[in-house]
């Protein structure tokens, strides 16, 4: 209730923003003030001190509301609590659970797709320093954060980098997504940036552990928004077709309506099901992949669902940009690629099933 107060006081800005593909820094503070920034992140850091549950909550509601993801700084923020130096807690932690420091991650780069096998930044040492080359795409908050996580290849191997802004030789440009655009995208460009030995992730050659540790998490994230935009779309058009008068009757009372209401309603509380499943297994400590993989692509199912065939609630209604019926559409498409596509997701549950453990329990 306090999210959906929230929102409708701050209707008229979110919908500028997402108008004007601008980040509402101001609105993002203040959900940081009121603990929706830093759901995992301990209580004497400035966060709520919840787990994969708590998180999942957050965030669906964030995406059921209308209001500014903390999904890229929870990532910065699992980073630094699995991977983090006593130092980087200390500078960065607190400061992104309360929303006064943006974080993102520069890790897509141009033409090379999901393998980082092809990745083309390099990281070069220089005595204590290494040298940071590199440009980075797709970026969500590029061109708004105060630090990035910057994944290069060093000779060791894969290996990420915290890197501040401000630093010489650092340069974006903002681009203009389709969706997601409370979060807008850059691309990030990083020209002989000298960084020090701390600004390490972990140890060089360990940028894919670094990355898999959060990357489980962030799909449940991704999930939930999903599941949050899903259910807005289906709130609204629900709260219109039972208005909307046909003759005698209302959109609902035809029976085809109520069949495509039951579907959809009975999809997303199954992708729902499957989430709250894959957080419990993140917060009992056991291996996630499988489940996280199932529940992103199950939601990804059931949102794009609701958002294509709400149109069957709305007809006409639905076709201007001052209704949220488009930009929802286009969110859900967003988040059907960002953070494992579901090619990507289903390559990875079609070789578990057909490989290991998961084979067995279809017996």
């Amino acid at each position: 209730q306090e999210m959906a107060a929230f929102s409708e006081e701050n209707a008229s800005e979110l919908r500028a923003a997402t108008r004007e593909g601008r980040f509402p820094r101001e609105l993002y503070r203040e959900m940081g003030r009121r603990g929706w920034v830093g759901p995992i992140v301990p209580e004497e850091h400035g966060g709520l001190g919840g787990g994969a549950a708590e998180y999942c909550l957050l965030t669906e509601e964030v995406g059921r509301h209308a209001l500014v993801s903390p999904q890229i700084s929870v990532q910065g923020q699992r980073w630094l609590l699995v991977w983090g130096s006593d130092e980087q807690r200390a500078r960065y932690l607190a400061p992104m659970a309360t929303g006064e420091l943006i974080f993102s991650e520069s890790i897509s780069e141009p033409g090379v797709g999901s393998s980082f096998k092809e990745m083309r930044a390099t990281a070069e040492r220089d005595g204590d320093d290494w040298i940071l080359t590199g440009r980075k795409t797709h970026v969500n908050l590029g061109a708004a954060c105060d630090v990035t996580i910057f994944y290069a290849m060093a000779e060791e191997g894969l290996t990420s980098f915290l890197v501040d802004m401000d630093l010489p030789g650092v340069a974006t440009r903002q681009t203009d997504p389709i969706g997601l655009r409370l979060l807008p995208t850059a691309d990030v460009d990083l020209e002989r940036v000298r960084v020090p030995s701390s600004a390490l992730l972990g140890a060089p050659g360990q940028g894919l552990e670094t990355f898999l540790s959060t990357f489980n998490l962030s799909r449940l994230g991704n999930a939930s928004e999903l599941l949050g935009f899903a259910r807005r779309s289906l709130v609204l058009g629900l709260d219109y077709a039972r208005e909307r008068r046909v003759g005698e009757s209302v959109v609902t009372d035809f029976q085809g309506i109520q069949w495509t209401v039951a579907d959809l309603w009975a999809q997303l509380h199954a992708a729902a099901l499957s989430r709250d499943l894959a957080a419990r297994v993140i917060d009992d400590g056991e291996d996630p992949g499988f489940a996280t993989s199932v529940a992103k692509k199950l939601a990804i199912d059931a949102a794009e669902r609701v958002t294509n065939e709400v149109y069957a609630l709305i007809g006409g209604h639905g076709l201007y940009h001052e209704e949220e019926f488009a930009q929802l559409h286009a969110d859900v498409k967003v988040l059907r690629i960002a953070g494992g596509s579901v090619e990507i997701l289903r390559n990875y549950l079609a070789r578990r099933i057909l490989r290991d453990d998961a084979y067995e329990g279809l017996r």
